[in-house]
């Protein structure tokens, strides 16, 4: 893995963009029928070409049910993104949730949020408040 000085930094601009707004439903993300997450303060994050994504605050998120892998990547526009599974939804849920623990400050709203693959996870869930 390259050190943090040989990573590329990039800001997003036209050519990438990225958005950032509170999300105004509330988003229950379920595994194995549990619930995981419950929030009303949700981020919904746009990227570029890629689909929005749900960013949960993780006081609203039940983190004791997580258990966090040594599964680590980075991302030119927000940083190191460090990985979860979910034991209780076995093999579909291994590093279903995803954070930048300390993202690039172009993005530095997703702190202390986690993120959920919709694929390995139950329903992720948006409801009227």
């Amino acid at each position: 893995m390259l050190s943090t000085t040989e990573r590329p930094i990039k800001i997003p601009g036209p050519d990438h963009p990225i958005t950032i707004a509170p999300n105004p439903l509330r988003v229950v993300v379920w595994v194995d029928g549990r619930v995981i997450a419950d929030t009303r303060e949700a981020l919904t994050l746009h990227e570029a070409h890629f689909g929005r994504v749900h960013y949960i605050p993780r006081k609203d998120v039940r983190m004791p049910l997580l258990e966090r892998s040594s599964h680590l990547t980075y991302c030119p526009y927000k940083g190191e993104c460090a990985y979860y599974s979910i034991p209780a939804g076995g093999e579909r849920s291994v590093d279903a949730v995803w954070t930048y623990e300390s993202p690039y400050a172009s993005v530095a709203q997703i702190k202390d949020h986690v993120a959920f693959y919709p694929d390995r996870v139950g329903p992720i869930e948006e409801r009227v408040v």
